[in-house]
């Protein structure tokens, strides 16, 4: 079970998903993950895609982060993340926004709105992540959804493709493996 390391919500151990539909960002990844982007993360507009659990998006405003925006297009993931929001008491939160939808119509709906984000984390599924990745951050790009000093981080498996130069727009800055999971940041060129 996932569970927030650090921050106000410190300790809580999350719901998650049942069956192989959505796979957890394990602790050590998390961990290493927020103390890479720390500095980044106080007052944070963050996204979460592919949100599953909500634990990346928690865990962002439990360190600090103003907001989150959860992204997944599961209703079995929704219901998940409304629980999880119960369980830190922020369902009524107005720090936490969720969105149904699948991450490109949900870009298409922050990006009309306006919106601009710090951060975003995707997670998608990892047979899916180089297109998905592609596909992301070419609507992040249409609708200038990353701020100036932005950051997209995607996770990413390390025996899968995820080739970095089909990623027109961003400049990948910096790949951490973790076994077979590998976290990619890009910010603008």
């Amino acid at each position: 079970m996932p569970r927030v390391v650090t921050g106000k919500y410190r300790g809580t151990v999350l719901f998650a998903p049942k069956g192989d539909m959505t796979r957890p960002t394990t602790d050590k990844v998390k961990e290493s993950l927020f103390s890479i982007i720390q500095h980044r993360v106080p007052d944070a507009q963050f996204l979460d895609l592919f949100a599953g659990s909500g634990q990346i998006g928690i865990e962002a405003v439990s360190r600090g982060a103003e907001s989150a925006v959860l992204v997944d297009k599961g209703g079995e993931q929704i219901s998940v993340i409304k629980r999880n929001l119960g369980k830190i008491r922020a369902d009524k939160d107005d720090s936490f926004r969720i969105i149904r939808a699948p991450y490109d119509k949900a870009l298409d709906m922050l990006g009309e709105e306006g919106r601009k984000f710090d951060l975003i984390y995707m997670d998608p599924p990892y047979r899916m992540a180089e297109e998905a990745a592609i596909r992301a951050i070419g609507k992040v790009i249409q609708y200038g959804l990353l701020g100036d000093d932005g950051m997209l981080m995607c996770e990413h498996a390390s025996d899968v493709d995820f080739d970095v130069s089909k990623m027109s727009g961003l400049k990948a800055v910096r790949s951490c493996s973790y076994g077979l999971t590998v976290i990619t940041f890009f910010c603008k060129e």
